[in-house]
């Protein structure tokens, strides 16, 4: 718990040190049987250091996010077990 906690307050710390660089429009999704808890402490990071989150998915775990590079980048980070797939947000449409 102790852990939990420190990491929290190290990632804010840092994260908030880089809230004022660019930032990207990023769509982040998570394995199907990732916790919650996994998500919800995503998102607590992206909106403590200044990201916005645009949508959250309800067919898929993951939600769309404005952020530094510096944020993702830490994002990616929090769990070695459920790894988040960050990519680029743009339009797809379909043609036939």
């Amino acid at each position: 718990m102790k852990l939990y906690i420190f990491s929290i307050l190290l990632s804010l710390l840092v994260i908030s040190t880089t809230a004022t660089l660019p930032k990207k429009q990023v769509v982040i999704t998570y394995p199907s049987n990732t916790p919650d808890s996994v998500l919800d402490e995503a998102k607590l990071v992206i909106t403590s250091a200044g990201g916005v989150i645009t949508h959250e998915y309800e067919l898929i775990k993951g939600f769309a996010v404005k952020a530094s590079v510096k944020i993702l980048d830490k994002v990616h980070a929090l769990s070695s077990d459920f790894t988040p797939n960050i990519e680029e947000d743009s339009i797809v449409t379909a043609s036939s």
